[in-house]
């Protein structure tokens, strides 16, 4: 199975590689292998899979061989052509009311003729492109849908490790629960405590040898070991059971009306897509954890792909299929990297079904369960629930998560998705419009969004406010509609002209500028004296900035001009803390005042070099308590032993994971730096300098950029400028590398509540860039659209 792929220097359709010192020689042709991760993935992945393909085709009545046949088709083919690389299908849970009816209805073999239709159906969505409309579900709903998933799994698996049989309702398995463990199976108890104890100690293994350990997947070894000792102690349990095939039926002509036939066809096709669609999301969201810079799914592909893998199972006499979050949470938590994964775990279960029956005979259904039910258990995800709370989305996330559990899939997504319509609605309509008198100075708030159905309250408060007087109106919302925007402009005209000042801020004071309200006579009435020399608001002019200097300023006459380009140091810092304490201070004591009461709550941790041309706060939009930044010279992770007596890094790492609880570290590195520049021209061995041993962590950036084995990193649309170009956008993926050899963020990784992402700030172009995957190496993305500034006329 190997076939020869183009090489790089073959490729005509690239750039050629910019000259430098350090390129590597041509590359040689690559052939495809599989990778390791895969492999062991596969295993992961199909020792689950076969369980729950055999259950769900015994729920719905259906011929137990079809479960079979649509789990490997549902590897081979839609993990061969769907957008989704890393999702699992095959016969899903959420399929299963929706099957048992239609064989009820219909039998089995015009079920099967609907699934090819509905296949057919799935095709045709795709062509058309419509399956970009799922990204427009709340990720409340998604994380909703997979923490219902892993109730239902984890509540019906529960029987079957206390030694019983589970039912198919929720509901009835938890009335089931106090019966069932009056009875307990001593020997199913022991194997599910035995693949639990394993699944938990496996990946915590210390020192190097538990390094080199836990490469082997933790499920795979829990269920080898529980299935070797259950045998040797010769314990009674319950084993898989794999049924003949003689008795396999085929699809068949459907028979029925044809408006029911109709309508079987649509729910059927809605079923399967909503949920593969949802759980390709879902999936990237797991995937990103590991892999920040992993490319979304292509979900018309995805779409596409799970159409022809309907086709094909219907026709195969298999059962409908779709994006299984289990299997696929399994396959991304096992350390897969590519579709291999998934195709592998198809060709496992034929050649289970076909050649290794006595083998998989031998493994204990109820240390397969135990697995199952600690994938379920870790699909309600901490870090997802913090997440929602603090959107205000909790509501949402809950109410997804009972009806999925309740209702089943496609009936929680359902309700999610309208009780989300609805808390967005109430938000939009729910506005709180406040006035009050502060020593002269009238303050009008805001709360909530400003649409046409809040001008009343608004005109009337702002009415309110004598003539004459200064007011401040505080804004804290997200979005105003063109009635609410004229209505507040139109007052605010009024006001000014009949001598009354208007001041325009956000909830902590902050001033805020609303298009077409921010005239040049306002700002004059709101900006202190230093900024009417440079518009730049994020900095006072220390080194005679020039961003949009108005013409009638002499530069002579401009604060900070030449004499605060000049001078000690020391009084151009005095000078700095003056105009803050002055203009600043009023403006942002309030929150800091919060903050110091509170503590730092940053949401992540901002690694980027030292230097002086990055204003992280400001090509971030950040303020007090958002980032916790470190910062060294070459945006530099050293691996862990190697920092040589210099902890400072790996301290800063360690404090802000598992203190400080970030959700996401950016490694930002940037055009022209002096780090990246030095090392290009470091000679090999000559390390005397403090800056030359420190310089030494960035030797693997350069060792990357020179692995003819590696596609290089470059800027989307473009090669890089120049070898220190490349070497700086190398260096930001080599050291995302480094990060995750560090103990608290892989295991943060692990836990699915951290995720990492690269950064690259071109500082001539005033343009950010985030790191994402591509077929074609690491490809660092434009984000958003850099305004450039007018020129003088």
């Amino acid at each position: 199975m190997t076939a020869c792929v183009p090489t790089r220097a073959a490729d005509s359709t690239r750039t050629k590689r910019p000259h430098q010192p350090h390129s590597p020689p041509p590359s040689r042709p690559r052939r495809f292998h599989v990778a390791g991760a895969d492999l062991s993935a596969s295993v992961a992945v199909f020792l689950i899979a076969l369980p729950l393909s055999l259950g769900i085709a015994l729920a719905t009545g259906a011929p137990l061989q079809s479960g079979l046949v649509a789990a490997a088709v549902g590897g081979l083919v839609a993990g061969r052509f769907g957008g989704s690389p890393l999702q699992v299908s095959g016969p899903a849970a959420g399929l299963t009311v929706v099957t048992a009816d239609l064989i009820h209805r219909y039998g089995w073999p015009t079920t099967c003729a609907i699934t090819v239709l509905a296949g057919l159906a799935q095709l045709g969505l795709g062509c058309l492109r419509v399956a970009r409309t799922a990204l427009a579900v709340s990720p409340a709903v998604v994380h909703g849908m997979l923490a219902g998933i892993g109730v239902t799994i984890a509540v019906a698996q529960l029987h079957i490790v206390l030694g019983g049989t589970p039912h198919s309702a929720v509901l009835d398995n938890l009335r089931a629960l106090p019966a069932q463990l009056a009875r307990l199976h001593p020997a199913a108890v022991s194997a599910s405590a035995l693949t639990l104890t394993l699944l938990f100690v496996w990946p915590r293994l210390p020192g190097r040898t538990g390094q080199l350990l836990r490469k082997v997947p933790a499920a795979l070894i829990a269920v080898t070991g529980a299935t070797a000792v259950a045998t040797l102690a010769g314990l009674p349990l319950p084993r898989v059971d794999l049924p003949s095939w003689h008795s396999h039926a085929l699809a068949g002509l459907p028979q029925g009306s044809s408006a029911g036939l109709a309508v079987a066809v649509l729910t059927t096709t809605l079923v399967c897509s909503v949920q593969s669609l949802l759980g390709a999301v879902a999936v990237d969201k797991l995937a990103a954890g590991r892999n920040p810079h992993r490319g979304r799914s292509d979900l018309d592909r995805e779409l596409l792909g799970q159409g022809a893998a309907n086709v094909v199972s219907g026709a195969l006499g298999g059962l409908p299929l779709a994006g299984v979050a289990v299997r696929s949470s399994a396959n991304v938590r096992a350390g897969a990297v590519s579709r291999n994964s998934t195709m592998l775990h198809g060709v496992w279960v034929v050649v289970a079904a076909l050649l290794l029956v006595p083998v998989l005979e031998l493994i204990p259904l109820a240390s397969l369960a135990a697995l199952v039910m600690a994938v379920g258990i870790q699909m309600v995800s901490l870090h997802h629930i913090r997440t929602v709370t603090r959107h205000r989305e909790v509501l949402v996330y809950a109410v997804t998560t009972l009806g999925v559990a309740l209702l089943g899939v496609l009936g929680g997504v359902i309700l999610g998705v309208a009780v989300a319509v609805a808390v967005a609605l109430h938000r939009l309509t729910r506005t709180r419009i406040t006035h009050e008198d502060d020593k002269g100075v009238h303050h009008v708030r805001v709360r909530g969004q400003l649409t046409f159905l809040a001008v009343p309250r608004l005109s009337r408060t702002l009415h309110l406010v004598p003539a004459g007087t200064d007011a401040v109106v505080e804004l804290d919302g997200s979005f105003m509609d063109h009635a609410a925007y004229e209505s507040l402009q139109d007052w605010q005209r009024t006001h000014r002209a009949q001598g009354g000042t208007v001041a325009l801020t956000g909830r902590a004071g902050n001033p805020v500028a609303v298009p077409s309200l921010d005239s040049p006579a306002l700002r004059d009435s709101q900006e202190p004296a230093e900024a009417s020399a440079c518009r730049c608001r994020p900095w006072t002019p220390w080194r005679n900035h020039q961003c949009e200097r108005p013409p009638t300023a002499p530069p002579g006459d401009r604060p900070g001009g030449p004499a605060a380009g000049s001078g000690p140091s020391g009084q151009q810092l005095a000078r700095g803390i003056s105009t803050f304490q002055r203009n600043t201070a009023p403006l942002v004591r309030g929150e800091l005042a919060r903050l110091a009461r509170e503590g730092q709550r940053p949401s992540q941790l901002f690694l980027t070099c030292a230097d002086s041309r990055l204003v992280t706060s400001m090509i971030t939009s950040s303020g007090p308590g958002d980032l916790f930044v470190v910062r060294n010279v070459g945006n530099l992770v050293p691996l862990p032993g190697a920092e040589r007596g210099d902890d400072s890094v790996a301290a800063a790492i360690e404090y802000a994971v598992d203190v400080l609880k970030v959700g996401f570290i950016t490694v930002c590195g940037h055009s022209g730096c002096g780090a990246m520049q030095a090392l290009l021209a470091s000679e090999p061995g000559a390390a005397q300098t403090p800056l030359e041993r420190w310089l030494r962590h960035g030797v693997p950036s350069l060792e990357r950029m020179s692995d003819e084995e590696r596609p290089w990193a470059r800027i989307a649309g473009r090669e890089p400028a120049d070898a220190a170009e490349q070497l700086c956008l190398t260096n930001v993926v080599q050291q995302l590398e480094h990060l995750r050899a560090h103990e608290s963020v892989a295991r943060a990784l692990g836990e699915g509540t951290l995720e990492l992402q690269g950064m690259y700030f071109h500082v001539g172009e005033a343009q950010a860039y985030l790191l994402a995957a591509s077929l074609e190496g690491d490809v660092f993305a434009r984000v958003g659209a850099a305004r450039e500034a007018p020129s003088p006329a």
